[in-house]
């Protein structure tokens, strides 16, 4: 009897081990011992009769034969994904796990407010939500949907606009009470302003673009700086100062009078586009909770 179709785990701890270079590596993202690792290349290579790795190194090393079984077991991942989408193809509900990524505001203005009606219309399907302001790699933190300002550098990424990325600049009825009101963008140098700041961007640099079109870029100086979008609208909110920050994010603050535009003359110029991003094999949960995002985004 055959019994290398027995070796399709072994197989899928190889892969790894080749591709992440240490058994250490691939027992971290396996969840397993390095030991277990270890032992289960060992059973791979008393079935095929011959060594795959070289150990003497300190950085594994593929035999000729362990090169020639990664190359001629390359399509494993698409057996195993194969099989992961026959598996949910069969499922009669979508269900399972969709992780989904935001900025802080984006994910508190847009996400948060549909997520009942969403968990209503697919009561098996657990959602993960990730708030983070700081940039993420999707891949690295298995996120399954995005949402991401900009163009995408990546084209492996399936990507669909939903919106525009707009600008405006706000304050709190009290500050302006105390401080007044800025007439022109020059006259921030004698505001308070908060400025938004983390390791990959820095929001210091206002650009205001007239009636006439003419522009004007005013650097400046934060009175408080943060990596945090939502402490930054409660900050604004609390009479600290002006900030930038997008209309839409800030619709609810402005309702109940707590914040109200300054500056109103001028316009921000740039405009970025919203995109909902999709990463890897969409599997039947993610693909109904990107249709229904898509489905139930404002506007």
């Amino acid at each position: 009897m055959d019994m290398s179709y027995l070796n399709l785990p072994l197989l899928h701890v190889f892969h790894l081990v080749a591709e992440r270079g240490s058994f250490q590596a691939a027992a971290t993202e396996l969840h397993l011992p390095r030991s277990s690792v270890s032992k289960k290349i060992r059973q791979l290579e008393q079935f095929i009769g011959q060594p795959l790795l070289h150990r003497s190194t300190r950085q594994l090393q593929l035999t000729d034969v362990g090169r020639n079984l990664l190359l001629g077991t390359g399509d494993l991942r698409v057996v195993l994904s194969n099989l992961h989408g026959i598996i949910d193809e069969t499922q009669q509900t979508p269900k399972g796990r969709v992780k989904i990524s935001a900025s802080i505001l984006m994910g508190q203005r847009f996400v948060v407010p549909v997520l009942k009606q969403l968990r209503q219309t697919y009561p098996d399907i657990v959602i993960e939500l990730s708030l983070d302001d700081q940039t993420v790699d999707l891949l690295d933190a298995k996120i399954d949907i995005a949402i991401r300002i900009g163009q995408l550098p990546d084209s492996s990424l399936i990507a669909r606009k939903i919106g525009n990325k707009h600008w405006g600049w706000f304050a709190s009825p009290r500050y302006l009470a105390e401080r007044g009101r800025p007439q022109a963008p020059h006259e921030l140098a004698q505001h308070d302003c908060l400025v938004f700041e983390n390791t990959t961007s820095r929001f210091n640099f206002w650009p205001f673009q007239d009636a006439s079109g003419d522009t004007e870029t005013v650097e400046v100086a934060a009175a408080i700086k943060t990596d945090n979008s939502r402490a930054l609208v409660d900050m604004a909110c609390e009479g600290l100062g002006i900030i930038m920050v997008d209309p839409a994010f800030v619709q609810q603050e402005c309702q109940q009078n707590l914040l109200v535009p300054v500056l109103t003359d001028w316009r921000h110029p740039e405009r970025s586009p919203i995109q909902l991003v999709c990463v890897g094999e969409r599997t039947k949960a993610s693909q109904a909770v990107w249709q229904f995002l898509l489905a139930h985004w404002p506007g």
